[in-house]
């Protein structure tokens, strides 16, 4: 008898009491306070309140954040239809608004621009994922047919259209890789996948023969081929980027004294090219670690998408976890010259509201569905 108690103890205790993921948040916060270090060494000269507007933003990230983990992730599944719609509203909306550096991105709220663009992210994780999980308990692993497929991409094309319009092609290029990956998660096999890579291609091609893509769309890709094509025109931004990054060697100049920061001499350095002033300031060594933190970050995401209880939850973790690694790499590649320079942020270091906060409130969805894991280990896709 004392033998089967102690199993039966054993057993139960063996059912975890779910907690926050702590490295998940603490990574975030420590990112977020590095980020306004940046930014207030990139602006300081100017004499701007860009850190001290950025120290709200952080606050409201945080605060949804907690908000997004309290919020049982599972309930958004019914809401999506009423959010897609509203997003779409949204997206649309920004074209009764003034241009700003000839694009139509934001809805002045007054002390607050928001750009819809950044929220839309979130919502298509969230409609994709719901798509390509199963919508009862008897579909453990739904057919991902042609049909279904062609639903994602009217769900992703909608909005990327709207966006690619404002215009914002380093956005739209998000939604692609983001379904990409999330269509190879849920089971899409090789043939269907580049099948969409060959339609994509096609449509670039016939985008750029009917002159849809921008001339400054394109002098970007030229500066990708030939760095040294204008370094004082449309050279200018990636040529002050490199000379900062190259002038940080191993250590960096030392916080606060670089001179290409300290003297503005990379465009937009406090949003786009954020990573410049890291590099210049503490070298090599700060920029190592600064993507270690977010090799942690996505590290976390994967395991909670690994340890998911259904099949939802797993979608929208490696959704998310794709939005990082897209922006990640795009912003630092285009620093350095290894990919074509966009408009997107670094996550969580460059300045903005709608980023900061979308992104942050997306970290809390991941962290509800480690909240809602199944409380025995290894239990995984219960309905």
């Amino acid at each position: 008898m004392a033998t089967i108690a102690r199993a039966a103890r054993e057993a139960v205790s063996e059912r975890r009491g779910n907690r926050p993921d702590w490295i998940l948040f603490a990574t975030m916060v420590v990112l977020a306070i590095f980020g306004l270090v940046m930014i207030y060494s990139a602006t300081r000269s100017s004499g701007t309140f860009s850190m001290e507007r950025q120290m709200i933003f952080v606050a409201a990230g945080i605060v949804l954040y907690l908000v997004a983990s309290m919020i049982d992730y599972r309930e958004y599944r019914a809401l999506i239809p009423y959010i897609y719609g509203g997003i779409i509203v949204l997206l649309i909306a920004v074209f009764f608004f003034p241009e700003r550096n000839g694009a139509q991105r934001w809805i002045e709220l007054g002390l607050f621009d928001l750009q819809p663009a950044e929220v839309a992210k979130i919502v298509v994780v969230l409609g994709i994922a719901s798509i390509l999980s199963p919508q009862n308990r008897d579909e453990l692993r739904p057919d991902l047919t042609w049909p279904k497929i062609g639903l994602v991409i009217l769900t992703v094309g909608v909005p990327a259209g709207l966006i690619y319009q404002q215009p914002d092609l380093g956005t739209m290029l998000v939604f692609v890789f983001v379904m990409m990956a999330m269509l190879f998660a849920a089971g899409a096999s090789w043939r269907q996948l580049l099948t969409l890579v060959g339609a994509g291609t096609a449509v670039t091609v016939a985008l750029y023969r009917m002159g849809a893509i921008a001339e400054y769309q394109l002098n970007r890709i030229r500066v990708l081929v030939d760095p040294t094509v204008d370094p004082q025109g449309i050279g200018y931004n990636l040529a002050q980027s490199k000379l900062a990054i190259g002038s940080g060697q191993l250590l960096g100049r030392g916080l606060f004294k670089g001179t290409q920061t300290n003297f503005q001499y990379v465009p937009e350095q406090e949003t786009d090219f954020i990573f410049t002033a890291v590099a210049e300031q503490l070298g090599f060594v700060g920029g190592v670690v600064v993507l270690l933190a977010y090799m942690i970050l996505i590290w976390r995401i994967l395991v909670i998408a690994a340890n998911a209880r259904d099949r939802f939850g797993a979608l929208v973790a490696i959704g998310v976890a794709a939005t990082f690694m897209f922006h990640i790499f795009i912003n630092i590649g285009m620093t350095m010259g290894i990919t074509p320079v966009t408009g997107l942020p670094l996550p969580f270091l460059s300045l903005g509201g709608s980023a900061f906060m979308s992104l942050a409130f997306a970290l809390g969805i991941v962290n509800s569905i480690w909240l809602r894991r199944s409380p025995v280990p290894g239990e995984q896709y219960v309905m």
